[in-house]
Order: structure tokens, then C-alpha cells, then sequence
């Protein structure tokens, strides 16, 4: 197949196309990205080397779509990815939406015009924001979990959230784009008869994620404790206690295939995918697995709470599983390791990744 992958130049969507051409898959590429966030330019010259013809479009313009080449289907690996995004100063509300909605509608058109298949990665921010912060926990093996003592909450189990649990607002101005964005997807496919997926991803991790403390939590958090740089335990507690999960973007490729060569008829269309509790770690034991791996370093606590912040976040992705025969190659140690391996070999990725 002939996949266009909007934000190829990003970890994402480059992740994925090396992990195809590694497997030897027959697919052919077309590269769409605005080279505007730091360190793009890296993997657009890693991407020309492998002969992926990358065009320099942006998805807010709905004419960079006019001029290209048909496709069977669109990857959507392009968003501005951080919960902070509209409200941290960085990037404004409108550019938010335009980018992570307005983009949204481009691909779809595009979708509409050619005929084509659309992939959206979406993201677990689409989960109603007040249930999880007032989730009640305990601290266990220096890891925020849920209170098994607590009521039953719809859609929570020990294995996660999972896809029945409450999308109702507030989820922060990204998830809310990305929710829109999903129903829209949904919507575009079933009125003008085109597939449609939409994989809900966890924290995505890997070597050469452009980290920030906002995004790309494991790399930024490795890079800076081999770098000594600055770290600090911001929120609740002020110990790190809090939990995510992630997965490498490598093992979306497998299941994307999958997706692309179904009849999307009886299939569910909208599902977490994630590395789950497997792949779940809070900050203080990821600072125990670099202190072990670097040596000592100093972090900082601040308990002052951050807006959207949540304690304890890890998807539940059986439904990926039954449906997809989704499992994670990816082990958590390995993804930690990728990453360290990484980091040792580009002492400059931080300032290169700065915006």
C-alpha cells in the first residue's frame, strides 16, 4: 500500500516508517511535515537517505493537500501532542485547534477525495480529567495505584482504564481536540464510506523522542539524569509517585497493518493501545532505574499542583488485543534501554530538541 503519514519528520511518524522498511514490508511512503518543532530536520535527512520522498506541507492548509499524490491511506502521526498546549504560553488556543482539529478535517477531506483509508492516533488525554484527579490512591512499591477500597468507577479495573470510561469534559483543550477529532474521523468515514480507525495510545517512548518535561516524559527524564540537568518532582506528593505506562511506536506497526487490510464492517473502530500495567512506571522508579543505570543524581520536589495533572494513568488495551491480537513487543527495560543507549550516543539531543 501507498501510506501518506502526516508529521512523518516527528518521532512517530518516522518510528513507524524505519520499522516498516526494517521488516522488509511492501508498503511505499509519502512523507508530509512542517519541519516546524526541533530536531525535525534530523530525521527528515535520516528519512531522504532512505529514499522517502518527504514533502513540506502543513495540515492546517488545506491547499498543501490540493497537489498531492493519491495514497490507499493516511497515517495521522501529526498533533501537537502536550496537555499544556493553549495554555502554557507557547502555543496559543486557536493554534491548538487549528493544528490538532482543523488538520484533522484536511486529512479527512483528503480521505474523501482519494478514496482512502484514515489512521488517527489518538491518545488516553480523551479521558474526563475529574475522576482521575480525584481518584483515590495508595502508595505501593514507591508507585501510585488506585484504592481497591474505593467505589467501583465505570470503566476502571486493575488492568486500566478502558474504552468505557467517561470522555465527559473537562480533558484539557488537546484531549478535547483529539476527542473531536475521533467523532469526526468516525463520522467522515461512515457518511462518505471510507475506513476509519482510532488507536487511543498511552505515553509513546523510544530512542530519539524529542523529550520535554511536557512530552516525552521517559526520554526527557533519562537525557537529563545522564546530562545532570535539572529534574523535579512537580504535584501532588512532590515524591514522583505518579504512573503512566508506555509503549514504542514500533508496535503500532503491526497492528496498523492489521487495521489496513480489514473489512471494517463488525470490527470496533475506536480502542486503547498501550504497553498497559506491564509497561507502567512512576517517576520515582524511573529515577531508580537511572540511578542504577548513570549513577546518583539530585531531584527536586515541588508539590504544587500543575494544571491537568493527573496521579495515575495506564490503559487497559484487552479490547486491542481480542479484536487485533495486539501485544507489545517493546518491554518496558527495553524501551528504558533503547533510550539510554540513545542518550549516551547524542550528548546534544536535549538542546537540539529545545524549542
Amino acid at each position: 500500500m501507498k501510506l501518506l503519514i502526516t508529521g512523518a519528520c516527528g518521532f512517530v511518524g518516522s518510528t513507524l516508517i524505519r520499522t516498516w522498511a526494517e521488516r522488509g514490508s511492501a508498503h511505499s511512503f509519502i512523507g508530509l511535515d512542517n519541519l516546524i518543532r526541533p530536531g525535525s530536520e534530523t530525521n527528515r535527512g535520516i528519512l531522504k537517505k532512505m529514499g522517502v520522498p518527504i514533502v513540506h506541507a502543513d495540515i492546517r492548509s488545506a491547499s498543501d493537500f490540493e497537489s498531492l499524490p493519491e495514497a490507499d491511506a493516511v497515517i495521522d502521526a501529526a498533533a501537537n501532542p502536550s496537555v499544556l498546549a493553549g495554555v502554557d504560553g507557547a502555543t496559543s488556543s486557536r493554534q491548538l485547534v487549528e493544528h490538532n482539529l482543523l488538520g484533522t478535517l484536511n486529512m479527512l477531506e483528503y480521505c474523501r477525495r482519494k478514496r482512502a483509508a484514515f489512521v488517527l492516533l489518538s491518545t488516553s488525554r480523551v479521558y474526563s480529567i475529574p475522576p482521575l484527579a480525584s481518584l483515590k490512591t495508595r502508595v505501593r512499591n514507591d508507585a501510585f495505584e488506585p484504592d481497591p477500597e474505593q467505589p467501583q468507577v465505570q470503566g476502571l479495573s486493575t488492568h486500566g482504564l478502558d474504552e468505557t470510561f467517561s470522555t465527559a469534559p473537562p480533558v484539557s483543550l488537546y484531549g478535547a481536540t483529539k476527542l473531536a477529532s475521533e467523532n469526526l474521523a468516525l463520522e467522515y468515514g461512515s457518511t462518505f464510506d471510507f475506513p476509519v480507525w482510532v488507536n487511543r495510545c498511552g505515553v509513546l517512548a523510544g530512542a530519539g523522542q524529542f523529550g520535554r518535561p511536557d512530552q516525552g516524559i521517559f526520554a526527557y527524564w533519562i537525557h537529563s539524569w545522564l546530562r545532570r540537568r535539572r529534574l523535579k518532582y512537580i504535584g501532588f506528593d512532590g515524591q514522583g509517585h505518579q504512573v503512566r505506562d508506555c509503549l514504542h511506536p514500533a508496535d503500532l506497526a503491526s497492528l496498523i497493518d492489521r487495521q489496513l487490510a480489514a473489512e471494517p464492517g463488525g470490527k470496533l473502530r475506536v480502542m486503547n493501545v498501550s504497553g498497559g500495567s506491564a509497561s507502567a512506571m512512576s517517576l520515582r522508579s524511573l529515577s531508580q532505574w537511572c540511578l542504577a543505570r548513570f549513577g546518583d543524581h539530585v531531584v527536586e520536589s515541588d508539590p504544587t499542583p500543575r494544571a491537568f495533572d493527573i496521579p495515575w494513568m495506564i490503559l487497559d488495551s484487552r479490547q486491542a488485543e481480542s479484536a487485533w491480537g495486539f501485544r507489545p513487543e517493546y518491554s518496558l527495560t527495553r524501551i528504558l534501554e533503547e533510550i539510554a543507549t540513545h542518550a549516551e550516543a547524542h550528548p546534544d539531543w536535549l538542546d537540539l530538541s529545545a524549542s
